[in-house]
């Protein structure tokens, strides 16, 4: 949100305040803690594909209740949408692991992780191009159908 005032543009702070899924929820102001169940309407992923993601080493290390219940945090909230947005892009699984693996291992390993993420921001530029590509030939497609359309409306 922006904000103007006499001549200066305040923005506010640029940490999201709703989850990501289809539908956006607003994370509780004041609040750092959230069942699975909170987490999978918010994000858009199910319960099952959150225990997936701890299982295969994609999530960090999720809190837990003295019961076993799992905890997220805002934290893992922000590390959902990022994961959510690699997945989009096509990363693939195993891709996204081992980015979580470097990132656990600590700032020295920013230099694979620059290399993971610039290998993958290729193959999404190429991909982007197909598209664009192809959105031509159905812009082309369209516009014959339409012609046609208006030619025998015309009759």
């Amino acid at each position: 949100m922006t904000v103007t005032a006499t001549d200066r543009t305040v923005r506010e702070p640029v940490r999201p305040t709703a989850c990501k899924g289809p539908v956006r929820h607003p994370r509780p102001t004041g609040r750092d803690q959230y069942t699975i169940s909170e987490v999978a309407e918010c994000t858009g992923l199910s319960a099952h594909t959150l225990r997936w993601y701890e299982r295969i080493g994609l999530m960090p290390h999720v809190d837990r209740t003295h019961t076993g219940q799992r905890r997220f945090s805002n934290r893992d909230l922000d590390w959902l949408d990022l994961v959510t947005k690699l997945r989009l892009t096509g990363m693939p699984v195993a891709d996204m692991v081992r980015y979580a693996e470097l990132v656990r291992e600590g700032e020295h390993t920013f230099p694979e992780r620059e290399r993971l993420l610039t290998a993958h921001r290729e193959d999404v530029r190429q991909r982007i191009a197909e598209l664009r590509s192809t959105l031509q030939v159905l812009d082309y497609k369209i516009d014959v159908y339409a012609d046609a359309r208006r030619a025998s409306e015309r009759v």
